[in-house]
Formats: structure tokens, C-alpha cells, sequence
């Protein structure tokens, strides 16, 4: 059985012409490497709690010969190899899962519950394939302490804790990650992909995922009676007379050329059928690439629910509040010419046929923060598709659809993410660390 996986596992990754010490040692680590995925998707953990991740991650940096200091940021670790003078590159893997019941029907699919911090007790998943990241991450580190002889400079491997709330590379940095640790040239991490087949790599020039901002909205009325709306204001009609007028937002002030997106996920209000409450809450994700558009949204939001609040009749002491909360993730831009000297790298390794570039995304990743922290460090993120084959196959054909990232039933072909993805960061370290 493990050889016909192995044998599975070398078609996936595309087995080089000439016999590649990078590919040859990846393709021997991957049984063990998966193992680590099972155990690690069996076991989340959320976001601010992932002891028992970092416990293993730290353990197996160790092992390999890394400096490891734990608890950096708060779950975080890093670990450091120096192999004399020359560039500092910068790794990252996230640890974080998600509050989602997983129906993946998996063997080892995840049966951990848990309570958010916001005291919401859910089930946790890996939802986001964080699992793959963290079981590459070891790839990667043993590739490249047993690939000593090929390489100088030195290697910060980090564990990040929290991405999906947009706060661990934020808190990982304020507890010294550029001062305490040596401060990379090059970073660098890989996301999977559930819109690329399994085993693809995508990279992204200039802007690959977006500001993400969430937005509470409180709108305030005046309750009362249903069967006597005239003596009240009501504020479900004031919330959805909002909620229309903040499509025009992007359809109409916005540049067209410029993405943007003003989202209304939850309006929350009312508690019986004949009563008008006094207000109702409204929640908000909103998305952008450049300040410019992510202020002119911001602001936007606040003018109109004023704006609307005024034209119903609300007084002034019962106007909207609009708090945008501290979970911002900036935009993550990937530099050149790091992210063409990756296309070009990966395009040469793994050939056309598996390396496309890729449109940006919606989507947030808090990876800018590395780069933004110092603009003079060269920063890529790519992505590493994991939709299964036949799935991709049947999606093509409109016999399918594809479950998106965050989703319950989000179960990527782990062995050729984690493979690709092992041998890709080695690989990207090596040519940049080259003697």
C-alpha cells in the first residue's frame, strides 16, 4: 500500500527528467510528512490556542538542528539556522483552524469542539488548510538543515499563530520578531488553493489579496408599537434602506478599475411581531487593495448610514455607529523581482503546465505585515492548488461545484500540496541562498 501511494505521490509532482536531490528528498519525507497532516487536522486548534501545534513544531525544528525560541507573539515560534554570512530568508506557516463543524467525511476528520473567544462553542476545523501548511513547514526545515553544504546565510523558520483573526504576524512583530531574530531580506510562505487542481502552483505579481476590514453598524430608532408605526422610527426599515444604498458604494464612487467590496453579512434586530425595536446591528466585511479606495469606502459607509438616519427622521442623538474593528488585515503585495524570479524558478522545476500566474483576490492574509513593516524586504506569497483531481475534472465538466477555502467540506489532495509545496519553498530558499 505505501508504495503504490509513493507511486501516486511521484506522478502527482511530476517527477523531473534527471534524478533532483530537492524532489528525491521530498518524495522520501511525504508518508512521514502526511502523517504530521492527519494528526494536525485531527487536532485544530483556534486561533490564540494552538499550544499543542507549536509544542510539535518547535519539537521538530529542534531535531533538526534549529535555534527554536517558543511563546513569540503568543503561540509563536521561531527557529533559526545560520550557515555563515549571507541573505536572511524569512519562512512562515500559519497554525490557526476555524470554528466550522467539519462534514468532510474524512477518516481522521476533526471531533474537537471549543469556545470561542467571543463565547461561541462550535466545532473546530482546518478549514483553510493550515494543516498542510504546518506539515510542509517541517518539509522544509529538514530539507534545508540536511541541505547544508548547498546554501549560506540563515534560515527564520516562524510559526504563526492566529492569521484568521488578522492579529498573529501583528503580534508576533511588536514582541520583536525584526529585533530579537535576525531580520529577513526574503520572505516567504505558500497558501493552498481551492480554485487551482491539486499539485498547480499559482503566483501573483504586485497585489495578491486584500484589505480586509470588518465594520459594526448600530442603527438606532425610536421602538414601539407595530400596529402604530408613526409614533416610532423604525430602524429595520432605516437599516435597509442602508444596506441598498451602500451597493452604490462600489457600483457608482468607486473607480470600476479599482476592486472593492462592501459585504453586509449578518443584520441582527427585533424580537417579536408586533414590536418595532430601537435599533438594530449590522455586520460588515469590506475589501480593497490600495489605502485610497480602503478610506473611501470606510468613509463612505459612515456617510451614508448618517446620510440615511437624516433622511428618515432619526434624531441627532440616535444617529448610526460605525466601529471598525482592530482585526484589520492590510493588503499583502507580492514584490518584484522576487515573485517573478519564483515564477520563473517554479516554471523551470515543475514546468508550464503546472505554474500559472494568478489574478489578485478578495481574500486577506496577514503575511502583508512582514513586508510592510520594512518595504525593503523582497516578499512573496504563492499559492499551491489542492482540489482533487477528479473533482476539478468534474467541476470543469458543470457536473460539481467546488467547496471554497472556510468551507465544511473543504478536503484538499494534501499529498500533492504538501509535496509540491515542500519541494517549492526548498527549492525558492536554495536558489536564493545559493553559494
Amino acid at each position: 500500500m505505501l508504495r503504490t501511494v509513493l507511486v501516486a505521490t511521484a506522478m502527482t509532482l511530476a517527477v523531473p527528467a534527471s534524478a533532483d536531490p530537492v524532489h528525491e528528498a521530498t518524495l522520501k519525507a511525504l508518508p512521514q510528512l502526511m502523517d504530521f497532516y492527519r494528526d494536525f487536522h485531527s487536532n485544530p486548534e483556534l486561533s490564540l490556542h494552538e499550544v499543542r501545534s507549536a509544542g510539535i513544531l518547535a519539537a521538530e525544528a529542534r531535531k533538526a538542528g534549529f535555534e527554536v525560541t517558543e511563546k513569540v507573539g503568543g503561540t509563536g515560534v521561531v527557529a533559526v539556522m545560520k550557515n555563515g554570512a549571507g541573505p536572511v530568508v524569512l519562512i512562515r506557516a500559519d497554525m490557526d483552524a476555524l470554528p466550522v463543524i467539519e462534514a468532510t467525511g474524512l477518516p481522521f476528520a476533526s471531533k474537537v469542539r471549543a469556545t470561542t473567544d467571543d463565547g461561541i462553542e462550535s466545532g473546530v476545523m482546518h478549514a483553510c488548510g493550515h494543516d498542510t501548511h504546518m506539515a510542509s513547514w517541517i518539509g522544509t526545515l529538514r530539507n534545508l538543515a540536511a541541505m547544508k553544504s548547498q546554501w549560506h546565510g540563515t534560515v527564520v523558520m516562524i510559526a504563526q499563530p492566529a492569521e484568521e483573526r488578522g492579529m498573529g504576524a501583528r503580534m508576533m512583530l511588536e514582541d520583536g520578531l525584526f529585533t530579537r531574530f535576525p531580520k529577513p531580506q526574503y520572505a516567504l510562505a505558500f497558501h493552498d488553493s481551492a480554485s487551482q487542481p491539486a499539485g498547480q502552483i499559482g503566483v501573483t505579481a504586485g497585489y495578491a489579496l486584500a484589505n480586509v476590514d470588518s465594520v459594526n453598524l448600530v442603527v438606532k430608532g425610536i421602538g414601539g408599537h407595530g400596529a402604530y408605526p408613526q409614533t416610532t422610527k423604525d430602524p429595520i426599515v432605516l437599516a435597509a434602506r442602508i444596506v441598498t444604498t451602500l451597493q452604490t458604494l462600489v457600483s457608482r464612487e468607486v473607480d470600476p478599475q479599482q476592486p472593492a467590496v462592501v459585504t453586509v453579512g449578518s443584520i441582527q434586530g427585533g424580537s417579536k411581531h408586533n414590536i418595532i425595536g430601537s435599533e438594530v446591528t449590522m455586520l460588515l466585511t469590506v475589501r480593497s487593495f490600495t489605502p485610497e479606495v480602503r478610506k473611501q469606502l470606510l468613509d463612505g459607509i459612515a456617510r451614508i448610514a448618517k446620510g440615511e438616519a437624516i433622511a428618515a427622521g432619526v434624531p441627532e442623538d440616535r444617529m448610526p455607529v460605525v466601529t471598525i474593528q482592530n482585526e484589520f488585515t492590510p493588503a499583502t503585495y507580492n514584490t518584484q523581482p522576487l515573485s517573478g524570479r519564483l515564477l520563473s524558478l517554479f516554471t523551470g522545476r515543475f514546468g508550464r503546465e503546472r505554474v500559472i500566474e494568478t489574478p489578485s483576490v478578495m481574500g486577506g492574509e496577514d503575511f502583508s505585515r512582514y513586508w510592510l513593516a520594512d518595504k525593503s524586504i523582497q516578499s512573496t506569497i504563492f499559492w499551491v492548488g489542492g482540489v482533487p483531481q477528479d473533482k476539478w475534472d468534474a467541476a470543469k465538466a458543470g457536473k460539481a461545484s467546488l467547496p471554497s477555502l472556510h468551507s465544511a467540506y473543504w478536503a484538499p489532495d494534501a499529498e500533492a500540496v504538501i509535496g509540491t509545496a515542500t519541494e517549492a519553498m526548498t527549492a525558492a530558499a536554495l536558489d536564493i541562498l545559493k553559494k
